[in-house]
């Protein structure tokens, strides 16, 4: 099930936005099972995408080797952020301790899009030129 689902994510990070998406790849656990997809972009980061069974889920942009921040939209009921509207959903953006409101979608698809589109404009904007 979240194979299929990392299939389709996939294809969509690689088709759709192939002007900013280098290439990608599901990576698996020790047991084989699906465990997250990640897509390297074209300035040398990456987005890691994650999601279980459950509902739970993480779209991680990593900079931190490149520009030292990261953006990231995540579902986890980390009590210190219980404050924010739309808790547990939340965005961490350039650091782990700015915390801020998130409205992605709930659906994979729809959020994948959402995301590597905030990425788009800010690659757009660090003027990071397209392949």
């Amino acid at each position: 099930m979240i194979y299929r689902l990392y299939k389709k994510l996939k294809s969509i990070a690689e088709n759709e936005f192939y002007d900013i998406v280098q290439n990608s790849e599901i990576i698996f656990s020790y047991s084989g099972r699906a465990r997250k997809l990640r897509v390297n972009l074209i300035d040398g980061t990456f987005i890691d995408i994650w999601y279980s069974i459950e509902g739970e889920y993480s779209l991680h942009w990593e900079q931190r080797g490149i520009r030292d921040r990261i953006y990231r939209h995540d579902n986890a009921p980390h009590l210190k952020w219980a404050d924010i509207k739309t808790f547990p959903k939340h965005c961490h953006n350039r650091r782990e301790e700015n915390v801020s409101e998130s409205f992605i979608s709930d659906d994979p698809e729809d959020a994948i899009r959402e995301f590597i589109g905030i990425v788009r404009e800010e690659l757009i904007e660090l003027k990071v030129h397209s392949k």
